[in-house]
């Protein structure tokens, strides 16, 4: 079993900052690319920001220059640095991660609960 558990989340004012963080827990044997998804009320899901096991980053175009993703993979986790926030970004935040347990030979992709993060004008 696998777990992954975000922290982080909250109220914040436009233009302001907020860092997340979501660690991985359990039989883990290898994670492979870890990011962060977002979704908003009445939204499909969309890709915020995504890191590889090497440390190359990918991030959607309307956050790029204002977030930064980076992990700790001694730690098993993965942030989410959001600066200069907007209140477009409010939504629910999930952390994504491609991760072999010890138990099985396969990759599989695990999510976070998610964690709400609300921007006011």
């Amino acid at each position: 079993q696998v777990q992954l558990v975000e922290s982080g989340g909250g109220l914040v004012q436009a233009g302001g900052s907020l860092r997340l963080s979501c660690a991985a827990s359990g039989n883990i044997f290898r994670i492979r690319g870890m990011g962060w998804y977002r979704q908003a009320p009445g939204k499909q899901r969309e890709l915020v920001a995504a890191i590889t096991d090497g440390g190359s980053t990918n991030y959607a175009d309307s956050v790029k220059g204002r977030f930064t993703i980076s992990r700790d993979n001694a730690k098993n986790t993965v942030y989410l640095q959001m600066n200069s926030v907007k209140p477009e970004d409010t939504a629910v935040y999930l952390c994504n991660a491609n991760v072999r347990s010890t138990s099985t030979w396969f990759y599989m992709d695990c999510w976070g609960q998610g964690t709400q993060v609300t921007v006011s004008s």
